[in-house]
């Protein structure tokens, strides 16, 4: 536990939330000691790929499609 959160319940939230939205995520963490900073830089990481997922794409212009048409 950190605190009164059970930690166990991150990949609960996590499995949970791609299931319902239909991605794929991919966490890892190579190293780190204390749950409280491993945990703060999951959650910091998922919400930027989150952040950048969901925003256009400021070099594209016109159709997003390769054929040229919708």
């Amino acid at each position: 536990q950190v605190g009164q959160f059970e930690t166990e319940l991150v990949l609960e939230f996590l499995r949970a939330f791609c299931l319902n939205a239909g991605i794929t995520l991919h966490v890892q963490v190579p190293y780190g000691e204390n749950t409280h900073h491993i945990l703060e830089a999951v959650f910091k990481a998922f919400g930027r790929a989150l952040d950048q997922a969901t925003r256009m794409d400021e070099r594209r212009t016109g159709i997003p499609s390769s054929k040229g048409m919708l």
